[in-house]
């Protein structure tokens, strides 16, 4: 087995390759501090008497660049909650790594002429430093191509053996006698059989003109992608879970559990649909060289199917980053699973895996809740890793727009329900509406009206010389009562929202805040309050930079960027807190609590920068098309450069 040159022994490390953003105390007394840095801290385990929650992200696929449909699907969700979970001071740990075994590595490789090592140790790194850009607070990050994966992946399947969950049987595949081994669907090309498509480049697992599912044997004159011979259907022996056998033991989790964890609507359509369809035999073998070798004597020469073992990566991955890792993954009476992912992804995730667990009838920490989300697509049609279509994680980060403008406009148009469309439009509409109009507009409002000198030499100043005011009487100012009671409705609903992993909700209420913000500014009439009755005026500051500090508390999960820096022009420490041990949620009614009079504030400047018209025609003619075709321009481009520079240099040679 291929080992990852970057893994060290967990009891030899305190933490090693992990993104941190914010960290905290295993005593979970201290608030949460903001780093923007990684950070090593010793492993959490699950304490007793707090909530303990173990969060996973699907595993995103090695074989290329992840595009913004992938990060929002997965990665960039379960960080949200994860951040959330900590500003709320449950013990938490978010868990994630590339998923590398399977034909597409082999694939991939071929394709760059490399090995499936090389292209996992290639876009491991490529995935990493994405991720890390987009400020994702993995616990630990870490990949299947492991000896742990291999470790884990084999003890569950000696359990399912011992309890005889599995079964042999043939099935028919195509062999090529050239390469001298079957084919994986991947490895075979062919005409699509579907009436009136015929496509000549249909692959076998799935025709990508007309999207049929297909089958290799199928496929109208196939042909192998490696040699181009034409393979023939030979039988080959492997090994089935039987999921009929286990359907009972399953239906009784998926009851009890989609209702205990409201599991979204669209998870419980899509396994419905995997049940009404009756549960078959699933292999869980493949003749491929790349993957977890099968621990049985007739199987020696396979490996595990890429859908058995990639779910069990979540288990290896949590043993990497602690040799307890069964403190998380066999209590579960105390610790709370809650995964994220595509809605592709759904039936392994409520019948395979939790299948895979039932049947070693070990104690196993079986999913409470799984959030799923439905496509994100493309100006011109769906984000494709295969065809290189959409904006991928590096393009995002060569646009030079903040990664708080990304992970806002993606967690906004975050496709809960439904399918939702990236423009780059709407992307500047919300950046420059709701970011700036809305909720900068507000905090540098406040923050450099409280930052001014009240002494401009002219009689005629105002500001507080970036100290707080007092808000002595603010019992009476009815003004401020009546938005504190709303806020405080506000904080419970964005509570209510995120502990059902609604995260598109959180965010807007969230944003509501800035809004009933600028409305009481406006009302309040501050600047005039100022010259005509001071005491109002600092309790509408008082208040107002509350809010701020609050906005900022609220929105971390989903810009932590943002909150650095407002933390920072507020001049208070990098600590945030929503706890209800502390009485934060309660405190919210109160802003004018939060931050104390005499406090000096940092130097405001504005939070967001506005996208103009001709930026956003550039980013449009720029990512149009597919990656291959933006090469190609690249190309042409810097050759035109350099045709140009040879002739300007010859007439100056010739002048």
């Amino acid at each position: 087995m291929a080992e990852d040159s970057d893994t060290v022994s967990s009891s030899k490390k305190a933490k090693q390759g992990c993104i941190y953003n914010l960290t905290y105390n295993n005593n979970m007394e201290e608030d949460i501090v903001i780093s923007s840095g990684d950070v090593d801290q010793p492993p959490k385990l699950p304490i007793p008497g707090k909530r303990n929650i173990l969060i996973t992200s699907a595993l995103p696929y090695v074989n290329n660049v992840p595009h913004l449909g992938n990060i929002i699907g997965c990665v960039l969700s379960a960080d949200v909650f994860a951040r959330y979970c900590r500003l709320r001071r449950y013990n938490a740990i978010y868990v994630c790594g590339t998923d590398e075994y399977g034909t597409a590595t082999e694939t991939k490789a071929m394709e760059e002429n490399s090995t499936p090592k090389q292209i996992c140790d290639k876009y491991h790194a490529i995935h990493r430093d994405v991720y890390k850009w987009f400020n994702i607070s993995f616990d630990e990050f870490g990949r299947t191509s492991t000896a742990q994966q291999t470790e884990v992946c084999q003890t569950i399947f000696k359990k399912l053996m011992e309890n005889n969950w599995l079964s042999e049987n043939t099935m028919q595949q195509l062999y090529c006698d050239t390469c001298q081994k079957f084919l994986a669907d991947r490895l075979v090309e062919g005409s699509c059989p579907t009436p009136g498509c015929y496509y000549d480049s249909a692959r076998g697992d799935q025709c990508e003109k007309c999207g049929k599912l297909l089958n290799p044997t199928e496929l109208i004159n196939p042909r192998c992608k490696v040699c181009a011979n034409n393979p023939r259907i030979r039988d080959t022996n492997h090994l089935f879970l039987e999921l009929p056998l286990l359907e009972d033991k399953l239906r009784d989790y998926i009851s009890r559990m989609s209702v205990a964890g409201s599991w979204s609507q669209n998870a419980i359509q899509a396994t419905n649909a995997w049940l009404k369809e009756g549960l078959r035999q699933r292999c869980i073998t493949r003749d491929l060289k790349w993957g977890v070798p099968v621990p049985h004597e007739r199987f020696k020469d396979k490996v595990f199917y890429v859908w058995f073992d990639a779910p069990i990566g979540y288990v290896s991955i949590t043993s990497c980053y602690t040799p307890e890792w069964e403190k998380w993954w066999k209590n579960p009476e105390n610790v709370e699973l809650y995964q994220f992912m595509g809605k592709d992804n759904v039936p392994f995730h409520t019948v395979m895996f939790p299948s895979t667990l039932i049947g070693t009838a070990e104690k196993w920490t079986l999913m409470k809740t799984i959030s799923v989300t439905e496509y994100l697509n493309y100006e011109t049609g769906k984000f494709s890793k295969t065809k290189g279509v959409g904006i991928f994680g590096n393009d995002a980060k060569d646009t030079n727009i903040p990664v708080e403008v990304w992970r806002y406009y993606l967690l906004a148009n975050r496709p809960e329900v439904s399918d939702t469309l990236f423009t780059w439009a709407d992307l500047q509409a919300k950046l420059n509406g709701e970011l700036i109009n809305n909720l900068g507009n507000f905090i540098n409002r406040v923050l450099t009206f409280i930052a001014k000198d009240p002494d401009s030499g002219s009689g005629k100043g105002s500001g507080y010389n970036s100290i707080v005011p007092d808000a002595a009487g603010v019992e009476t100012h009815l003004l401020s009562k009546i938005l504190g009671d709303k806020i405080g409705t506000y904080v419970e609903q964005y509570v209510e929202a995120m502990e059902k992993v609604k995260l598109k909700q959180g965010l807007k209420i969230a944003m509501s805040i800035s809004s009933e913000g600028n409305a009481y500014l406006q009302e309040s009439k501050f600047w005039k309050l100022y010259k005509e009755d001071i005491s109002s005026c600092s309790i509408v500051m008082k208040t107002s930079v509350g809010l701020v500090y609050l906005l900022a508390c609220l929105l971390e999960p989903f810009m932590p960027s943002f909150s650095i820096e407002v933390l920072k022009q507020l001049s208070l420490p990098l600590q945030l807190s929503l706890c209800d041990e502390k009485g934060d949620v309660e405190k919210a009614k109160r802003p004018w609590e939060i931050v104390p009079a005499g406090h000096r504030i940092g130097t405001p400047v504005p939070l967001f920068k506005e996208l103009k018209d001709d930026e956003v025609e550039l980013f449009r003619a720029k990512f149009a098309g597919s990656q291959a075709d933006r090469a190609d321009r690249a190309v042409k481009a810097k050759a035109e450069a350099n045709k140009t520079a040879d002739q300007l240099k010859n007439l100056k040679i010739t002048g």
